[in-house]
């Protein structure tokens, strides 16, 4: 067995962990790693958010393992529901471009983490998470924030495993079946999928000037592939979240699932980043989020109509904090729940239809309706208004506006 460092091992009885395990590379390592190194029963916890793979080998994998206690969850309703619509009522987005689908996965995971361990009376919970991401942060911060005595075992902060090409070696050497381990020597990227988005990091993305082969991508055509023709879609809201999509009433979850496959289809919601990690570095990422991409546009458009104009324009200067807090892990922060409610307070208002346009990569607004618009035909017409807005109310408005400007000028 290759040796490990026990940094926080060394001293600390455990007699039993519950691992975040996905049966991936990581994960089936650290369940073997964790067994010899704390002498401990590990109890696996597997989340289905979306990712759009089964499951169940999952559990075959832990046996194989030699686990004795496996959860198996569907939370994709609880994950849509609970995480991924509030955040859309913010319409948030980190540094403009990322749409958080890994940040806003985490909480769910850390909560059910969290209530496991309670469950089953074990020491302490465990994940993959490495020593260098951002994951690593949010999955304890949340758990912290749910439960202060907790203990965590980061096996990334402790083992001397320090690359995927020495995990599969590990692997190999244990007897531990992965996938892609017969395939050439070349690492696979790391991958991280939910109903919101996936992901894609290492390999040649480690080079940003480096373009993303086109067979990486899993959830989208590419732009050039996508239909001639357009496809149009209407978004029924209440309250902020969709609620029916061309008419059709769907829980948030199969919400989210139509869309990506019909913006997908379009090769709609690619995007290339490089972020500010919140442990300091920067990272280059790529991500297919069709859903996300299609609900910000049409919320947007959702909004335009009904919000008052300050209280949609307080709501824009608070979403990058908003973000910024989902990103970094706080999303049981009283901060982040404290402007949850005063945005979801705004949202009383957002109901009504928005109309969308899929082509070839873009989204396209062509028209939204509401019984609460706060749109005026009649005042707002070149036309005739027939005395619904006195133009000549404007200089006093104007004049007042200038008057510190004029002063200023005089000098």
């Amino acid at each position: 067995m290759e040796k490990v460092r026990l940094k926080r091992a060394q001293g600390i009885k455990m007699n039993k962990v519950v691992l975040a395990y996905s049966g991936g590379l990581d994960t089936s390592i650290i369940v073997k790693w964790l067994q010899d190194t704390y002498q401990c029963e590990v109890v696996t916890f597997t989340a289905d958010i979306g990712q759009g793979e089964e499951v169940e080998p999952a559990r075959a994998k832990a046996i194989a393992s030699g686990v004795k206690e496996i959860y198996i969850e569907d939370l994709r309703e609880e994950f849509a529901r609970d995480f991924v619509f509030p955040m859309f009522r913010a319409n948030a987005i980190y540094e403009g471009e990322y749409l958080l689908g890994t940040s806003i996965a985490r909480p769910l995971i850390s909560k059910r983490l969290v209530e496991i361990a309670r469950e089953v009376g074990a020491d302490a919970i465990s994940h993959g998470a490495t020593g260098k991401g951002n994951d690593q942060v949010r999955f304890e911060l949340n758990a912290y924030a749910l439960d202060a005595d907790i203990q965590v075992i980061a096996p990334w902060r402790e083992w001397e495993l320090s690359s995927r090409e020495s995990l599969m070696n590990f692997a190999e050497s244990h007897g531990i079946e992965i996938d892609y381990q017969k395939q050439n020597k070349k690492s696979p990227y790391s991958m991280d999928a939910n109903l919101l988005h996936i992901s894609y990091e290492g390999d040649i993305l480690e080079d940003p000037w480096a373009e993303p082969e086109d067979d990486m991508w899993r959830w989208t055509v590419s732009p050039e592939n996508a239909p001639d023709q357009a496809e149009y879609i209407e978004l029924t809201y209440s309250k902020g979240d969709i609620m029916a999509i061309d008419g059709e009433a769907m829980s948030p979850a199969t919400v989210m699932e139509v869309l990506n496959q019909r913006a997908g289809a379009h090769g709609i919601g690619r995007d290339d980043i490089v972020e500010n990690r919140f442990v300091g570095m920067k990272s280059r990422g790529c991500y297919e989020t069709p859903a996300g991409t299609v609900m910000l546009k049409a919320h947007r458009a959702m909004e335009s109509l009904t919000l008052d104009r300050e209280a949609a324009h307080l709501k824009d200067e608070l979403m990058p904090k908003y973000a910024e807090m989902v990103y970094n892990g706080f999303w049981f922060a009283p901060e982040r729940e404290m402007l949850q409610a005063a945005i979801d307070q705004t949202q009383a208002v957002v109901n009504g239809v928005v109309r969308l346009k899929l082509y070839k990569g873009g989204i396209t607004v062509v028209g939204r309706k509401s019984d609460d618009s706060l749109f005026s035909e009649k005042i707002a017409t070149f036309e005739d208004d027939e005395g619904a807005y006195d133009q000549k109310d404007a200089a006093g408005f104007i004049k007042l506006n200038a008057l510190r400007l004029r002063l200023k000028a005089l000098k």
